[in-house]
């Protein structure tokens, strides 16, 4: 799943059939544009708008299985919102403003049920990113003190609990496994002055954060900067970077982690932009 141009066109959402085979355009909302952010194993879809277009279609929106027809999820009662993951209940995770013009995480069960507000971790935002077939959901908020802090809810999506952080004031989270292991980034304490940060994986209910650059042995100068992905056997996809000029860019690597299994990830030399844009 993903977006890509056609011919005439920018902006399609698309499902490709098993094993990658064969693409299905989605559409792209009359010019607007879709991206196509999470499938469950039936293959319904949650897209997002780019909003260039139709202003009633700034809505996450969800498929039907094998990605045919859309349901709009509404908003919290501002004006847009994003569909990030689905789960195989159907249950959809995202972000969405509220009436007083902020943004907060929502679960949804479309079309039993309509957006409900995750709240916050005391702060002003919230962002869901992925939820697991129990329910849990994780993403990110805002702090009472203005920090951005992972968090991970329960398995209602309900009681949104603070992941904590690496020792420095912000962590990021952008995935959950089956058994609740959540995959994310923050800072160290380091690594503030360094502007730089570091991937981290949870032990199971999003217990224990731990520096994935702890657990495995790297090339002189490598650092793993986001885990992006976890699935339900523990293997975590990651971003990382080296200071070693003599490695090229980009170069793919592939490590073995007791414990946790294969980790791929990409050494840049050039830290990796902030996919959260806040």
């Amino acid at each position: 799943m993903g977006f890509s141009s056609t011919a005439t066109e920018y902006d399609h959402a698309f499902i490709t059939g098993p094993n990658g085979v064969g693409m299905t355009d989605l559409g792209n909302n009359g010019g607007a544009g879709f991206s196509a952010n999470g499938i469950n194993d039936f293959g319904q879809v949650v897209l997002s708008s780019f909003g260039r277009g139709t202003e009633q279609y700034r809505v996450g929106i969800v498929t039907g299985p094998n990605g045919m027809g859309i349901t709009l999820l509404g908003t919290l009662g501002g004006e847009y919102s994003t569909a990030e993951d689905i789960n195989n209940s159907g249950r959809v995770v995202g972000t969405s403003q509220t009436a007083d013009g902020f943004t907060h995480a929502f679960i949804a069960d479309p079309p039993n049920m309509g957006l409900i507000d995750l709240g916050t971790l005391g702060g002003n935002r919230s962002l869901a990113f992925a939820i697991n077939m129990t329910g849990q959901v994780t993403g990110s908020s805002e702090t009472a003190d203005g920090f951005t802090h992972a968090f991970i809810t329960g398995h209602d999506g309900m009681n949104m609990r603070d992941l904590g952080t690496l020792g420095g004031d912000q962590s990021f989270a952008l995935d959950i496994n089956e058994v609740g292991q959540v995959a994310g980034w923050s800072y160290t304490a380091k690594s503030i002055e360094l502007d730089d940060s570091h991937a981290f994986i949870t032990g199971v209910d999003g217990m224990g954060m731990m520096d994935l650059n702890s657990l495995v042995d790297l090339p002189q100068g490598t650092i793993l900067t986001r885990a992006i992905g976890i699935n339900n056997n523990g293997q975590v996809v990651a971003w990382g970077h080296s200071e070693l000029p003599m490695i090229p860019e980009p170069e793919s690597y592939a490590l073995m982690l007791a414990g946790l299994g294969l980790i791929g990830f990409v050494a840049w030399r050039k830290k990796a932009e902030n996919r959260l844009g806040y």
